[in-house]
């Protein structure tokens, strides 16, 4: 049984979903600044580190990689191929990854805007499709696709000071019951009208200004604002093989609040008796597999412990929202099959991730690779910011 099951903690608003009395997907509702788009103005150039910082929001500065710089986005001058950006230029930039700690907003001027069915982005090129997707579905969306886009991407370069642009179609278009081309492409003009848009503001507006905000769309599209969020938790759903969730309001029965307090622990404890170990340090996540109270005598008990390990393993980092390089230290084990058996699991795992998740390697001393991109703070990030946000209010 599935339910998807809509909550707060300490009065912020979040969308949970269970499989089998589970935890299993967890979203706090709140505002953030990632994949807004700024008008801002570069304030210095860094050449040994090849960047730029613009400050770009309320005297905010962020950190411009020099080869993530689109000509088009540079409004206060024409940017030829062999010019460099300085320091005045007033640029176009998108929050790619928000600030953590002492690090500073990564910004990006390939700028991203989803619809329903498809993600377009600047500065890329053709037709791709959610990794999510069984690969001859993907194939199929291409193909179907990838010439009538094409055509649309041509009509429109001009919009764009003939500046690139690409699609990845998103998992939720296999979904689509009739006329599926035509509603892709019809979601993709719409991204590519909303880009023009966004790039003309830039032109009138001063700097620091707001030109595009992910969550503004999200409310002006939605009067429950919960619902693009179920939307994402039935995405992640289906991806374990289901389609019809209760969707119900928090009673108290599932224990929401205490169960994202486990979260906040390094220590959990799996059913055979072993137990985890998850660090979250400043450039990588580290997660030990103990055997614990596991019977050490039964028979392939360290195969049997990493099976049941890896499956944990993999929910934690959806859960905490893990992010970056992720090193996995598995238990010992003897065949070799039996580690080729464990690969398989961990990507297939990966693959069912709404957060793009790749294995990478196991090193020559058996820890596994994992690398998950930033989509977010993690679980622990945004809690602090939730309950500084409840102290804040109590003291105005």
């Amino acid at each position: 049984m599935a339910e998807i099951v809509i909550s707060k903690y300490l009065d912020t608003p979040l969308v949970t979903a269970f499989i089998d009395n589970k935890l299993e997907f967890l979203e706090f509702i709140r505002a953030r600044e990632l994949h807004n788009i700024y008008l801002g103005r570069v304030d210095h150039i860094v050449k040994n580190i090849d960047a730029a910082f613009v400050r770009y929001k309320d005297d905010e500065i962020g950190y411009l990689p020099l080869k993530s710089i689109l000509p088009v986005c540079v409004i206060n001058r024409k940017l030829e191929a062999k010019d460099s950006i300085k320091a005045g230029d007033e640029v176009i930039v998108q929050v790619e990854v928000e600030k953590i700690k002492t690090k500073k907003p990564k910004l990006t001027t390939y700028l991203s805007l989803s619809g329903k069915y498809t993600v377009l982005t600047l500065g890329r090129k053709g037709v791709g499709a959610s990794l999510k997707l069984d690969d001859k579905i993907r194939k199929t969306l291409i193909d179907d696709v990838k010439e009538d886009f094409n055509r649309l991407s041509f009509n429109s370069s001009a919009d764009f000071q003939n500046t690139s642009f690409g699609i990845i179609v998103r998992t939720n278009a296999a979904d689509i019951d009739s006329d599926r081309n035509k509603a892709i492409l019809d979601d993709a003009s719409e991204c590519i009208k909303l880009m023009s848009q966004v790039l003309s503001l830039g032109t009138i507006r001063t700097d620091g200004s707001l030109l595009y905000s992910k969550e503004q769309a999200l409310y002006a599209e939605n009067d429950d604002i919960t619902l693009p969020y179920i939307d994402k938790a039935k995405a992640f759903l289906r991806t374990k093989g289901i389609t019809d969730p209760v969707i119900i309001t928090d009673t108290g029965i599932h224990g929401i609040n205490s169960k994202i307090q486990d979260l906040r622990g390094n220590r959990v404890w799996l059913k055979s008796g072993a137990y985890l170990i998850i660090e979250q340090l400043e450039s990588f996540n580290a997660i030990d597999v103990n055997t614990g109270k596991a019977i050490s005598g039964k028979k392939d008990i360290s195969k049997k412990v990493n099976i049941e390990a890896a499956q944990e393993v993999m929910r934690q980092i959806r859960l905490r929202n893990l992010t970056g390089m992720i090193l996995i230290d598995f238990i010992n084990m003897k065949d070799d099959e039996d580690y080729d058996e464990l690969i398989e699991l961990v990507k297939k795992l990966a693959r069912q991730d709404y957060i793009h998740t790749e294995f990478i390697d196991v090193t020559g001393l058996g820890i596994m690779e994992l690398t998950r991109n930033k989509n977010d703070k993690s679980l622990k990030e945004i809690l602090l910011d939730v309950e500084k946000a409840v102290d804040i209010s109590k003291h105005q």
